[in-house]
């Protein structure tokens, strides 16, 4: 079996590396075709343009890899059953499980490259094709934030109706001292500006209570220096900043984010479990392919790949709607994200009962 188990995994990897080329030059050459009169009229220069597809190559890779893992077992395993060699090695008697094997050092292979390219590769590619669109394809370069809650302190905590990063500049902005549920201290402005003079943060039409033992100090003005504990970095933020984050920044970004009481952390945190997770998918898709594509049939493998396409659609779809829900609040994110791999796990586990003895 050591001859045939490095057959099945040079021609799985192979294979899933031919795919997977061949499915990323045919969405580059679409993405390019749909964006070409957008470079011509910005002018954007050659070197940038293949900077960017190559960039939005790894993103794609990410984003095909369950298509491209499954079709290329289905693909090599039908051929193998087409030729009745899935016949002969269960013959000589070695067990369907057996022969599993070296699908599975293939797809953990795939998986720990995955998991390599999202934790650390990954991030950076999708960080400069955010970029690129915004500096050349007359995307939005500037965002607003609006009901932005943020613990500056452990007993501090910020509050900005509307933020327009164009300006630096937030409206309706109250910091409040809040010490064993008791409020101490409420600053209030209309506005909050960052001076670059001096880095740091104005409030402009202030208004100061200060609360202690039967009184009240009250104190008004026009403009006010304060520090705060974030920056207008902390704003300038793309919707999508907690895929641009590699691991290890990832989680300091989470830990901050926690410390602050942000309202976005529930992004990033679900950001790191789908890292964790999504290597899974490659043996678990890896899994089912076998087993559908493991039956020798009439009329040759067409099928079978016709069938993994769809079964891979319908995960990817799986993983966009539970990936929705878990952002939106409405379950537990880290079940709401394994919800794919443990449907499409539990479905292989139903479909092993078919495979041949």
């Amino acid at each position: 079996m050591k001859l045939l188990d490095k057959l099945i995994i040079k021609d799985f990897l192979k294979t899933y590396f031919f795919v997977v080329l061949m499915l990323i030059l045919v969405v580059l050459v679409l993405d390019f075709t749909e964006k070409n009169d957008k470079f011509i009229r910005n002018q954007v220069p050659a070197s940038e343009i293949l900077i960017y597809l190559g960039n939005y190559g790894l993103y794609l890779n990410n984003l095909l890899t369950p298509i491209t893992v499954f079709i290329a077992v289905i693909f090599i395993t039908s051929k193998m059953a087409g030729r009745t060699e899935i016949i002969a090695i269960l013959s000589s008697g070695t067990s369907f499980v057996r022969m599993l094997v070296p699908y599975f050092i293939a797809a953990s292979l795939i998986g720990a490259a995955s998991f390599l390219l999202n934790g650390w590769v990954l991030p950076g590619a999708t960080a400069g094709v955010t970029e690129f669109k915004s500096r050349w394809l007359d995307e939005d370069k500037f965002f607003t934030q609006s009901n932005i809650h943020i613990k500056v302190a452990p007993d501090a905590y910020a509050y900005i109706s509307r933020y327009y990063t164009s300006g630096n500049t937030g409206y309706n902005f109250t910091l409040e001292q809040i010490r064993d549920g008791q409020l101490i201290a409420k600053l209030s402005g209309d506005r909050i500006v960052w001076d670059t003079a001096i880095n740091s943060w104005s409030v402009k039409n202030w208004k100061l209570r200060v609360l202690k033992e039967g009184r009240e100090d009250y104190s008004k003005g026009e403009s006010l220096d304060t520090l705060l504990s974030i920056t207008p970095n902390d704003f300038d933020l793309p919707t999508n900043h907690h895929e641009t984050l590699k691991l290890p920044d990832l989680t300091r970004q989470i830990q901050i984010l926690e410390d602050r009481g942000a309202d976005n952390v529930n992004y990033y945190i679900i950001e790191r479990y789908v890292r964790y997770m999504s290597p899974f998918a490659a043996i678990i898709l890896t899994f089912i392919g076998v087993i559908v594509s493991s039956r020798k049939t009439r009329g040759g493998s067409g099928f079978q790949i016709a069938l993994g396409f769809l079964l891979a659609f319908i995960y990817i779809i799986l993983f966009l709607l539970s990936r929705t829900f878990a952002e939106a609040g409405t379950s537990q994110p880290l079940l709401a994200i394994w919800i794919p791999n443990i449907v499409f796990a539990l479905t292989g586990l139903a479909l092993y009962k078919t495979v041949p003895r």
